[in-house]
């Protein structure tokens, strides 16, 4: 099996050549990988940090469009029978991965999410903390499942289920976009816990309360209205 992890980057440049690294030490029986990263219009020298790696793809969006828009630009590219999102800074740990493939591998699902919830993490800003858990928890309620983490950057999804999918959302709104349009499919999603290093605002962190309310109003318009 060929997997294709997709890394959406914007103004990322303390820490995107460490997770490329991190992501180039994992290996995986049976699979080969290749790295995707989406330069999504940074400012900083992330672009010039991507030019001197070797073993990825990289493309650069011409300005910055937002992180929906990145990973579609990487699902265009991807060959991968599956497609992983890795985010950029350094949230979420590489050698997770293994435990997000192990379900595919034994055959018991054909999505996968990481939850933070469930696994060890730092300890969460108590707003994003609370924000996460109601949206997790409106997910729920309009489409009958029983997640814990449904705005997890963590996602393992078939290619050719994408490909199925019309994606619209071009900033953290890929999120509920593709949560609701697989569950509006019948497919029950898959958890298992992972690690999570959360960051500050001061760190770079860029998801904001108002994210948070778009989320909100987006699990509706998909569940209802798309």
């Amino acid at each position: 099996m060929k997997l294709s992890i997709i890394i959406p980057s914007f103004n990322e440049a303390a820490t995107i050549g460490r997770i490329i690294q991190q992501v180039k030490n994992q290996n995986f029986k049976n699979i080969t990988k290749e790295i995707i990263v989406v330069n999504d219009g940074s400012t900083d020298s992330t672009k010039k940090i991507l030019s001197l790696q070797k073993g990825i793809k990289a493309i650069s969006l011409p300005k910055n469009q937002g992180k929906g828009a990145a990973i579609r630009a990487g699902i265009k590219q991807a060959t991968g029978a599956y497609v992983l999102i890795q985010d950029a800074d350094l949230e979420y740990d590489p050698a997770d991965i293994q435990l997000l493939l192990a379900p595919v591998i034994n055959k018991k699902a054909e999505v996968v999410y990481g939850s933070r919830f469930l696994g060890p993490h730092k300890n969460m800003l108590f707003w994003h903390l609370m924000g996460n858990k109601f949206l997790s928890f409106i997910t729920n309620l309009l489409f009958n499942t029983t997640i814990s983490d449904m705005e997890v950057g963590y996602k393992l999804i078939p290619k050719k289920l994408l490909d199925s999918i019309t994606l619209k959302e071009n900033r953290f709104g890929f999120e509920p976009e593709i949560t609701s349009k697989i569950l509006k499919q019948g497919i029950r999603i898959y958890e298992v816990p992972i690690s999570y290093s959360g960051r500050e605002f001061s760190e770079g962190k860029k998801i904001t309360w108002v994210d948070g309310l778009i989320a909100f109003f987006l699990l509706f318009k998909y569940r209802f209205l798309d």
